[in-house]
């Protein structure tokens, strides 16, 4: 489960989000990704800030990681820069010309110290993964830039690397030889109408299990969704990154259908590592509320049902 986003300062700290994480585990998850962003002030900055603000402290990060952990729950921690004038992540970067040479270096500059900061966290907090990047489209084919800020951060953490592309993008990476696990936020639209089956979204699941194999084949390296989910309402399946059409109505089964294909499709490929779903809240809403609730989360859903049922087979 992703764990963690779009907290507030301290939240990590308070005793619902120990309630919160405990529930996550009796899902039968294994892993969270610890994901929490700081801001660049537009796609086009050059400076990354850690401003306290916004970013979770070190405190509240050490916090939520020691607390996972004596759960058992491994830990993934992800890192991640948006933009603060709403411009979605995988625009910030520059244009391809000579003249942007000094930003683009500046930036990879800024980037690198930040990540080098929470590589620092992971590896004295035994993290068992640390992920580089996520859907960072437009920075993808600086391959030297990656290259480089791979190098440095391997310096600082020892244990495996991951880099988060996003669906659809996953096979302009050309540097994916160099990370342990190709990541990848898995919001296909795999279903064609609002209301559809677990078998026709199934269907629609086989040919990305190609794709995804032959990026495999590719660089020898297993694949893991960095992100993948759906959200309870009608008709997410076919958009299934969507998080604004408020005015759609609840529905558990198109969820839990979303669930139940993509863990048909990719439980059984032995080139495959696994889910980091999106997402799971750090305050949860009553149990009593989950028919209403048409977000992300699957506490006290049917999609959560499903999960139990599938995990509880890997025990």
């Amino acid at each position: 489960m992703t764990y963690g986003w779009n907290s507030s300062r301290g939240a990590y700290r308070q005793p619902y989000a120990l309630d919160s994480l405990r529930k996550l585990k009796e899902t039968g998850s294994e892993w969270i990704a610890l994901s929490f962003y700081t801001l660049q002030a537009n796609t086009h900055s050059t400076e990354i800030p850690f401003d306290y603000g916004h970013t979770m402290t070190d405190r509240d990060i050490e916090h939520a990681i020691k607390q996972a952990k004596a759960l058992g729950l491994k830990v993934c921690l992800k890192p991640v820069v948006n933009s603060k004038d709403g411009i979605w992540r995988a625009h910030i970067g520059f244009p391809e010309e000579d003249g942007a040479k000094p930003y683009w270096d500046a930036w990879f500059e800024s980037y690198g110290n930040f990540l080098w900061h929470y590589a620092e966290i992971a590896e004295e907090l035994g993290c068992e993964m640390f992920c580089i990047g996520c859907e960072m489209v437009k920075t993808e084919p600086k391959t030297a830039h990656w290259e480089a800020l791979i190098a440095r951060i391997r310096t600082v953490y020892s244990g495996p690397l991951v880099y988060n592309a996003n669906h659809g993008s996953e096979e302009g990476v050309a540097w994916f030889d160099l990370v342990d696990l190709i990541g990848t936020s898995a919001y296909y639209p795999v279903a064609k109408a609002p209301g559809e089956s677990e078998d026709a979204m199934f269907a629609n699941w086989l040919p990305v299990r190609d794709k995804l194999r032959r990026m495999h084949e590719r660089f020898g390296k297993p694949i893991v969704f960095m992100e993948i989910g759906c959200r309870s309402a009608l008709g997410c399946a076919t958009m299934p990154w969507d998080f604004t059409h408020a005015e759609l109505p609840a529905s558990e089964a198109e969820q839990a259908n979303f669930y139940g294909s993509v863990l048909r499709a990719f439980w059984d490929e032995p080139w495959f590592s696994g889910f980091f779903w999106w997402d799971w809240s750090v305050k949860l809403y009553p149990t009593e509320q989950a028919a209403a609730d048409t977000g992300f989360d699957i506490h006290g859903k049917q999609a959560e049902r499903v999960l139990r049922e599938w995990y509880a087979k890997a025990r």
